[in-house]
């Protein structure tokens, strides 16, 4: 695949919608600690989110509230859930799942944004085989 520095290396990369992009990028980067990558005008921003990227861009006509009716969410790996929980916390996020550690291994808190997005924070802290806990391995 061909590098293009206009836009990030990612293999998915999730775009979302916000009324106020430049609001959102700030927000988004304060409570979860993205970094911005890139600015385009004041429509679209993306940003780095470790290996990953989400895109932040304005919101069309007819998208308001749009968010919270397609049930979908964004999941981001942390090294520590319960500190970023916090500072997501002090920061303004609606904590929607406070930090818990399920059985395939992961301690998860589940968060929303300022525009409604839904957050899933993963932190790994076991490398449990999915047989163990009930799942299905097809191509590990």
């Amino acid at each position: 695949m061909l590098a293009n520095r206009s836009i990030p290396r990612a293999t998915v990369i999730p775009v979302l919608a916000y009324p106020d992009v430049i609001q959102a990028a700030t927000w988004l980067c304060n409570a979860f600690g993205f970094s911005v990558r890139l600015r385009i005008g004041n429509h679209r921003v993306q940003l780095n989110v470790g290996d990953g990227a989400v895109i932040v861009r304005e919101m069309r006509d007819g998208e308001v509230n749009a968010a919270l009716s397609i049930g979908h969410s964004v999941t981001i790996r942390v090294d520590d859930a319960d500190a970023h929980c916090r500072k997501a916390r002090e920061q303004g996020a609606r904590i929607t799942q406070e930090p818990v550690t399920h059985p395939y291994g992961e301690r998860q808190y589940n968060a929303q944004d300022l525009a409604g997005h839904f957050w899933t924070f993963s932190q790994s802290v076991a490398d449990v085989h999915p047989k163990d806990w009930g799942g299905t391995a097809e191509h590990l």
